[in-house]
């Protein structure tokens, strides 16, 4: 039994690493070739991990050939237009102008209640306000509304917004994040001024930010 929740530890770890190397746009938008061989992976690991007459050394190397060859092949698709169309195919218009490239949806089979649908997620229920929906080469679209059906950004409305920066934690589950406090230009007694403020103490706080305009953001730990 400890030999199986060894090896299965071990192919666990492997399989975080693969996954680093990999890059982190693995875990959200994958191309077609790397959900495959995300997959490939997975499947390889899973059979030292259920056999234990197989050596651990003979299901890594499977693992550490697939991720040789997404490695390669990723450096040679950024040198290779031709190659990255091959790999991951190519953004397809879905609807210009208002209009639905029925076409379009055949070739790629997505359904007239799929674009719908996916449409709303973005907020958009008037089909003609679209000028132009393309299905990109990682499954996600991209919508764009004539700019007259945008909403008004601040700068077009002339209104005057206060600086924004962005927030750098302090605090998380009750560990102080030291390295974090020089972004921020503060010190340990200034936490510990800010602890005071909330009545609270370091392991009671679950998060605790703060930006460059001192805009401190707290949340405390809740019990249970």
């Amino acid at each position: 039994m400890l030999l199986y929740y060894t090896r299965t530890v071990i192919l666990y770890l492997v399989l975080i690493l693969v996954v680093r190397l990999m890059g982190k746009r693995q875990v959200g938008q994958m191309e077609p070739s790397e959900f495959v061989v995300t997959m490939l992976v997975a499947d390889l690991a899973s059979i030292p991990m259920q056999d234990g007459g197989i050596p651990l050394f003979s299901g890594l190397v499977p693992i550490a050939t697939v991720l040789g060859m997404e490695l390669v092949l990723s450096a040679l698709s950024m040198k290779s237009l031709r190659l990255r169309r091959l790999l991951c195919g190519k953004p397809v218009i879905l609807m210009e102008n208002g209009n639905i490239l029925q076409k379009n949806l055949r070739k790629t089979r997505i359904t007239s209640d799929e674009l719908i649908g996916h449409l709303r997620e973005k907020d958009i229920l008037d089909l003609r306000s679209v000028q132009y929906a393309i299905l990109e080469t990682n499954g996600n679209l991209s919508v764009f509304p004539y700019p007259k059906e945008k909403p008004a950004s601040a700068k077009e409305a002339g209104i005057e917004v206060r600086k924004q920066t962005l927030p750098i934690t302090v605090i998380s589950d009750g560990t102080l994040m030291a390295d974090n406090l020089a972004l921020v230009k503060k010190d340990a007694a200034w936490v510990q001024r800010v602890l005071r403020e909330k009545k609270t103490t370091l392991q009671g706080t679950w998060l605790l930010t703060v930006d460059l305009e001192d805009k401190i953001v707290f949340y405390p730990k809740e019990e249970g």
